[in-house]
């Protein structure tokens, strides 16, 4: 029996920076929660950073959700990726543009690999 992909990391932020030479990563700008002044409001650019394990070989596909307080998440954004192995650690960089947000809440995030839940998380906007 398989594994099921385990989640080692997940941030929102402004940007993700590789080194060319050593192809490390450096995040910046982590935040958790969106402030606005009025409603509705878009956030112009954020980046969903994750890093998996765990993943059998092969082909992928990782669907993020979005919904409003208890209402039913809708896909977000959806995208293949490719595991070389299980052992791997495989980062994800998803770039978010120009993402509204129609009122104040808690905004539920479910993230999902195969179809198969791995997080589900919320981001705060506030007024």
């Amino acid at each position: 029996m398989q594994s099921k992909p385990q989640l080692l990391a997940w941030l929102t932020c402004d940007g993700v920076h590789i080194d060319p030479g050593s192809g490390k990563h450096t995040i910046l700008g982590i935040f958790s929660n969106i402030q606005a002044r009025h409603f509705p409001v878009t956030h112009p650019f954020m980046i969903w950073f994750l890093t998996i394990t765990d993943c059998a070989p092969g082909q992928h596909k990782l669907r993020i959700s979005m919904g409003l307080d208890n209402e039913q998440p809708r896909p977000l954004l959806e995208r293949p990726f490719e595991s070389q192995s299980p052992l791997h650690r495989i980062n994800l960089i998803n770039e978010i543009r120009n993402l509204t947000f129609p009122q104040a809440g808690e905004y539920s995030l479910l993230i999902e690999i195969d179809e198969e839940p791995i997080l589900a998380t919320n981001l705060t906007v506030t007024g």
